[in-house]
């Protein structure tokens, strides 16, 4: 067994993960970053879902070091891709033209940036990235996770690192199952939160459907038929008794209408910005930007809702159902290609895309699936603050109310609640939610002192859950989690004690809001407005 110890340990790399790393980073603390696939970047990099975001993204309702993150990733394709004139000089460069986004763009285009953000912190010896490390156990005492064993998936060899602090980044909360850290899976009950749509009683098992993303051009005139998947005729006949029908089909469900919708793969010009099919949906390269022949495709990104897995939960059950459920997910997947490829109706009258062609080099796999499984949802901490619908929806507060204002609010988001079809039954809920602050009381444990959450896993329920698991929000979750961590260790005071008392707390917002300079609160307009940008769904 390999040892070694650090004032930070983050468990996870993902946006909120390399967030908190480069923000304790920058704070002066020495930091291991674990991660258990070989590409950093979480959803939007080894799960290949573009970011999600709200229609204040590009200004200072942002945090700079998001945005720094946005810019960077535009200027990869100014500095390496022949862009016509016109794209190149966009201050907002959207390279796939996508519409569910006004930044869609390859996911190994977000690895090269994220390594160029780490680069300086890694040569001065305050960030170690230790990749393809998987954590499967935790020693705690008393009150305080005390170290992390990791299994390297290269080789096998254990490897513990012990941390005066711990941040839980992983996609599913790993750490706080395996250190006994109080948390929740599932759906909390109305009769516990007053949530107006919460399910009447909890239930761990109701939790959102997982999907498996995967990369595609079009080759017209060629013939990529991928092999018939195992559970083809299980996914073609199959179905959920919250769908008009199988999954396989162009045919799905309105989120917010909860009504049957038809959305064809390509509907107009494949050339235009701005079209409303499948194909544009998730573009994350549109080859109408490029000069030249060398891009000669565009590729989209496959993160439709013919693609949710909704059969088997991953989390409260075994490890077998978990590795079932993560199965069943890929052959979704595949058989929803296989599906467009031979049987899918188009307008001409003919049936199949056999031209549609997987991208494994795109998402660097083998199959050409992405690395890891879309997960839209984790365990979550028992927090000393839980925010409630009743905080930040439309419906629970009142039409021009606006969100509640936290006084401990170390960030903020926007998005709507947005909870797709789930393990037990419950079809799409997707409402209206006021622009929100992210309250410190949300990133600490009831109980443990040293373990903070850096990505889905804070202190919200099951719908609120819906609006704070978004690539802009789990960045400001990670990055406030690296500034508490560092805040601590640099006044010896536990997190709640930050938090607990008003002159700490007003020191810890003014480094926020000062030398970081994280906006901390919306404007009055902005905060009353509920007209959330959100054209699709992810």
């Amino acid at each position: 067994m390999h040892e070694q110890d650090c004032p930070v340990l983050v468990v996870g790399g993902g946006l909120g993960g390399i967030a908190a790393a480069l923000t304790a980073a920058r704070l002066g603390h020495r930091v291991v970053l674990t991660e258990e696939t070989d590409w950093l970047g979480g959803q939007l990099t080894a799960q290949a879902v573009p970011p999600d975001e709200h229609p204040w993204i590009d200004s200072q309702y942002a945090s700079p070091s998001y945005r720094d993150l946005r810019n960077r990733i535009r200027d990869y394709y100014r500095r390496n891709y022949p862009l016509r004139p016109e794209p190149a000089r966009n201050p907002v460069l959207n390279p796939g033209l996508g519409f569910v986004s006004r930044l869609c763009h390859e996911p190994r285009v977000a690895v090269a940036v994220i390594d160029e953000l780490l680069a300086p912190y890694r040569s001065a010896g305050l960030v170690t990235t230790l990749l393809r490390h998987r954590p499967v156990s935790a020693a705690a005492t008393g009150d305080r996770v005390e170290a992390v064993t990791f299994r390297r998936l290269t080789d096998g060899l254990d490897v513990t690192v012990s941390a005066a602090y711990v941040i839980d980044a992983t996609e599913l909360g790993d750490v706080l199952e395996l250190a006994g850290v109080e948390h929740i899976i599932g759906a909390e009950g109305n009769d516990q939160t007053g949530e107006p749509h919460a399910p009447a009683q909890a239930d761990p098992l109701d939790q959102q459907a997982v999907s498996w993303c995967f990369p595609l051009e079009h080759r017209d005139g060629e013939d990529h038929v991928i092999d018939r998947p195992a559970g083809y005729d299980h996914w073609r006949t199959t179905a959920a008794p919250f769908w008009p029908g199988p999954q396989l089909s162009w045919v799905d469900v309105d989120p917010v209408e909860l009504k049957p919708r038809e959305r064809r793969i390509f509907d107009g010009d494949p050339d235009a910005a701005f079209v409303l099919d499948h194909w544009h949906y998730r573009r994350i390269l549109a080859r109408s930007q490029f000069a030249g022949e060398l891009i000669r495709s565009d590729v989209t990104l496959v993160n439709w809702p013919q693609i949710d897995y909704w059969e088997l939960p991953l989390l409260g059950v075994d490890a077998a159902t978990t590795q079932r459920a993560l199965a069943g997910a890929r052959d979704l997947s595949l058989s929803f290609l296989y599906w467009m490829q031979t049987e899918a109706p188009r307008p001409d009258g003919g049936t199949g895309y056999p031209g549609l062609r997987l991208r494994p080099d795109v998402v660097d796999t083998a199959d050409g699936l992405a690395k890891a499984v879309y997960v839209r949802e984790s365990r979550r901490i028992q927090a000393e603050f839980t925010v409630l619908e009743q905080h930040v929806g439309v419906e629970a507060r009142g039409r021009d109310a606006g969100s509640e204002v936290f006084p401990d609010s170390v960030g903020i988001g926007s998005y709507r609640i947005d909870l797709h079809p789930s393990t037990a039954g419950r079809t799409y809920v997707d409402v209206d939610s006021f622009p929100f602050q992210i309250p410190l009381g949300a990133l600490i444990p009831v109980r443990v002192d040293n373990l903070l959450p850096a990505n889905k896993n804070l202190g919200t329920t099951h719908i609120t859950n819906g609006c704070y698991r978004l690539h802009p929000v789990e960045w400001s979750i990670g990055e406030a989690a690296g500034a508490l961590a560092a805040q601590a260790l640099a006044t010896n005071r536990p997190p709640r004690d930050i938090r607990n008392d008003a002159r700490r707390l007003d020191d810890f917002r003014a480094v926020l809001a000062g030398p970081l300079g994280i906006p901390l609160a919306w404007s009055d307009e902005i905060r009353t407005h509920h007209a959330n940008w959100q054209p699709s769904k992810s």
